[in-house]
C-alpha cells in the first residue's frame, strides 16, 4: 500500500534540490533521490518543510 497517491508523488520535489521522491512505507517517509532527506509522513500527508526534514546519517555532523 502507497504512503500516498502516485499522481501526487509524481509532482512532488525535495524543497532544497527540486529532486523527486521516493517513498519509505516501512518509516512512512518520503526520501529525496539525491541528498537523501527524508520528509515524514503524517495521516497521508506529505510533510515537506526543510526542518521536519531528517538529514542522512553522513550529513548529520557536517
Amino acid at each position: 500500500m502507497s504512503l500516498i497517491k502516485k499522481e501526487l508523488l509524481e509532482i512532488l520535489a525535495c524543497p532544497v534540490d527540486k529532486q523527486p521522491l521516493r517513498e519509505l512505507e516501512n518509516e512512512m517517509k518520503l526520501e529525496c533521490s539525491a541528498c537523501g532527506r527524508k520528509y515524514p509522513v503524517k495521516e497521508g500527508i506529505p510533510v515537506m518543510l526543510v526542518d521536519e526534514a531528517e538529514l542522512p546519517k553522513d550529513r548529520k555532523n557536517g
